[in-house]
C-alpha cells in the first residue's frame, strides 16, 4: 500500500459547544466553519503546545499504520471567542489559545471502550500495544482506555500524553533507547500475542522518511522550545528520536512480552 502524506485542513471555531471536564487539559466540544462538530484540545492548556504536538504526531502514525482515527484537523480560534465566555476558567483558556489549535472529529454517539464488553482480537491487541509502547503512551489504561467504540469498531483517540521525553529534550537520544516500563499497565497488553509479528510488519511502514514527513506538519508556532535555534532543529530531533526507537524497537518490544508474560 503506497503511502499517501498527510494533508491537514484547517477550519475556523465558529461556536464554543461545551466543555469536557472529565478531560485534564479541559478540552471542549466546538463547531467549526465547515458544519461539523469537534473536540477541541488548546494550545494554552497545561501542557500546552506539546501535547498537541504529541497529539499530531502520534494521531498521524496512528493513521499511518491503520489504526481507526478521527480526523485531525488545525483549528483557528480567535481572540474574540474569550470575551462573551461566563466561566473565568475557560475565559482564561481560551485567551491563551488563540491561534492554532488541534482538533479531532467528533464522533456522535461514539461510547468509551470497555475491556469487559468488547473482545478486542489478540492481532489487533498486539498492534495497539505495539504503537503505544513506540511512542510512550502513558495514557491508555484501563482507568483510562482513550479509545472509543463507534458503529461497532474501534477507534484510537487523544496521544496528548505520549512523547514525554519532549518535557525534557536534552537527553532525548538515552531516552529513545528506554523500553517503556509502563506498558505494564496497557489495558490490552493481555491479549497481545503477537508484539514480534507486528514488530516486522510496522518498521516496514513506518521508514525513515514516513516519520520525517509526518513530523514535518508540525507548525512553527508549536515549537517554542527557546533551547533551539530554529524550529526545523526541535523538529529533527521530533524524527531523531522517532527514528532510533523504531530501529532498536526489540528493546520495548522485548519489555512489553515480559510484562505480558507476569499476567498470564
Amino acid at each position: 500500500m503506497a503511502y499517501i502524506p498527510p494533508q491537514l485542513r484547517t477550519v475556523n471555531v465558529t461556536r464554543y459547544v461545551t466543555p469536557l471536564r472529565e478531560g485534564g487539559s479541559l478540552p471542549a466540544i466546538a463547531e467549526a466553519d465547515d458544519g461539523f462538530l469537534y473536540v477541541l484540545k488548546f494550545r494554552g492548556a497545561g501542557q500546552g503546545p506539546k501535547a498537541l504536538i504529541a497529539e499530531l504526531i502520534g494521531g498521524e502514525i496512528a493513521r499511518t499504520l491503520g489504526f481507526k482515527m478521527p480526523e485531525l484537523v488545525f483549528v483557528n480560534l480567535d481572540e474574540a471567542f474569550g470575551r462573551t465566555e461566563a466561566d473565568e476558567e475557560i475565559q482564561d483558556l481560551l485567551k491563551f489559545s488563540v491561534g492554532l489549535n488541534l482538533a479531532l472529529h467528533y464522533l456522535q454517539g461514539a461510547i468509551t471502550f470497555d475491556p469487559t464488553v468488547t473482545f478486542v482480537e489478540p492481532k489487533l491487541a498486539s498492534q495497539i500495544v505495539w504503537l503505544d509502547a513506540l511512542l510512550t503512551n502513558v495514557d491508555r489504561t484501563a482507568r483510562n482506555t482513550n479509545m472509543l467504540m463507534w458503529h461497532k469498531e474501534l477507534w484510537l483517540i487523544d496521544h496528548g500524553a505520549a512523547l514525554y521525553f519532549h518535557h525534557s529534550m536534552d537527553n532525548w537520544e538515552e531516552q529513545s533507547l528506554r523500553p517503556f516500563v509502563q506498558i505494564k499497565d496497557h489495558v490490552l497488553l493481555r491479549k497481545a500475542e503477537f508484539l514480534d509479528e507486528v514488530d516486522a510488519e510496522f518498521k516496514a511502514i513506518l521508514t525513515p522518511e514516513v516519520i520525517n514527513t509526518i513530523v514535518s506538519i508540525v507548525p512553527d508556532e508549536w515549537l517554542t522550545d527557546r533551547s533551539f535555534e530554529t524550529e526545523d532543529d526541535q523538529r529533527q530531533v521530533y524524527a531523531q528520536f522517532l527514528n532510533k526507537r523504531l530501529s532498536n524497537s526489540n528493546i520495548f518490544v522485548t519489555e512489553a512480552k515480559n510484562a505480558r508474560s507476569q499476567l498470564i
